[in-house]
């Protein structure tokens, strides 16, 4: 029998792996949205349900959309309903495991993306950095995991700063954000694309 604290017992400490999508990995990201998973996304149920669409009919066209290095993806729809043109970015998927040839299973993806040659990002755009979990993997370190990986791979491709936001009550992703060595700006105003609701800033410093 093992001692009283041994943690012999203990079930095993959450582990948290970035994968870029590809064909491999698209059965478990499919599982997941069939779960009930929502892409970080105004769209949510809307956008999940178009990638169970794409998985079936035009897996490489959904691929092609989580590493969108040029921006060529469709237009983004903003909750007052104008279009915008889509800036470059590439996601991975977050996934749950040891690593080797099991991967795991799909807890979550966050997504980098930044203007045409690194300009300043358009007044539509929240922020550097999105991400979400999966609500049966949630409050198990997978986003402070994820975003610290993320963050490494920003300063890899020349981001010396990166923003991130978050809603007002969603104290959650601001102890995400602080944990990764996040600054909060301010509170501020999303603009008319997002119906003037209000949000927080955070600023990273990756120099």
């Amino acid at each position: 029998m093992a001692a009283e604290g041994s943690g012999l017992n203990a079930p095993a400490a959450a582990v948290t792996r970035l994968v870029v999508p590809d064909g491999a990995h698209l059965a478990a990201y499919d599982a997941a949205l069939a779960r009930g998973y929502l892409p970080a996304s105004n769209r949510g149920a809307e956008l999940a349900a178009e990638h169970r669409r794409l998985i079936a009919e035009d897996p490489a066209g959904l691929l092609a959309r989580m590493h969108d290095p040029d921006g060529r993806g469709p237009v983004v729809v903003t909750p007052d309903g104008s279009q915008h043109r889509r800036i470059p970015s590439t996601q991975r998927w977050m996934f749950d495991g040891p690593g080797g040839d099991e991967p795991g299973g799909f807890v979550g993806s966050i997504s980098l993306r930044w203007n045409f040659s690194h300009a300043p990002l358009p007044p539509h755009v929240l922020g550097h950095i999105g991400y979400s979990v999966v609500p049966w993997a949630q409050r198990r370190g997978h986003a402070t995991r994820a975003l610290g990986l993320m963050l490494a791979i920003a300063r890899e491709q020349g981001f010396e700063r990166v923003e991130i936001t978050t809603d007002l009550d969603n104290a959650a992703s601001q102890k995400v954000i602080l944990a990764n060595g996040g600054v909060l700006v301010g509170e501020f105003d999303k603009g008319p694309a997002w119906l003037h609701s209000h949000g927080l800033r955070f600023v990273v410093d990756l120099a």
